[in-house]
């Protein structure tokens, strides 16, 4: 799996949870939270909604590092040997 293909399938996650967006406009550096209005427990669900469709362990701890588009996408693509 590509990043580009991370990016699509982390977008389409992302579309489950704040379904409004648009998610066209969101920008990989700044926080997602900021760009989508959504709150704490959207956020929740959007990591969830991450490790069902990556299989990938993601500690709370590493929450933080899932603020930015491009975030995600790094740190999934170091999870999944990309």
């Amino acid at each position: 799996m590509t990043k580009d293909e991370i990016k699509e399938a982390v977008l389409r996650v992302l579309g489950q949870i704040a379904p409004e967006a648009d998610l066209s406009q969101v920008k990989p550096k700044l926080r997602i939270r900021d760009q989508l209005d959504i709150d704490s427990m959207d956020l929740l669900n959007f990591v969830i909604g991450l490790h069902k469709e990556f299989k990938v362990e993601i500690p709370e701890a590493d929450y933080p590092k899932m603020a930015t588009l491009d975030g995600c996408v790094d740190y999934l693509a170091s999870h999944r040997g990309v």
